[in-house]
């Protein structure tokens, strides 16, 4: 049998859980791309990531929502060197707010894109 015991501390701009308390809405983003609205994709990490955050805030606020509305966050790289980058660059993004998280290094749909993102917002 498992007993539950407290807690390792949250760190790096996220929670090990998040409650949503009778969220009026829920929004599922699928997985952003590191690609612009004119089809380009840059070739270094820091460009792709700040363009996917774009992305993701992009689709957020078609329906009203912005990146403080988010409650999870799953990050899929394509290698573990850029960890810390992505983190940096999270944390500049979403400041203060620290959404449930997940990062996982993992083969990409496309060999240009370094990364994608999926999130899901509540509000």
């Amino acid at each position: 049998m498992i007993t539950p015991g407290p807690l390792v501390p949250d760190g790096g701009g996220y929670r090990h859980s998040l409650e949503v308390a009778a969220p009026a809405r829920t929004v599922y983003i699928s997985g952003q791309i590191p690609v612009s609205p004119t089809g380009d994709t840059a070739s270094d990490f820091a460009t792709q990531c700040r363009q996917v955050w774009t992305n993701v805030a992009t689709a957020l606020s078609h329906h009203d929502l912005t990146l403080a509305d988010l409650v999870k966050v799953t990050t899929y790289l394509s290698d573990r060197a850029y960890r810390a980058e992505n983190s940096a660059i999270r944390q500049e993004v979403l400041g203060s707010h620290a959404p449930a998280l997940t990062v996982v290094i993992t083969g990409i749909y496309d060999e240009a894109w370094l990364l994608e993102i999926e999130a899901i917002a509540a509000k």
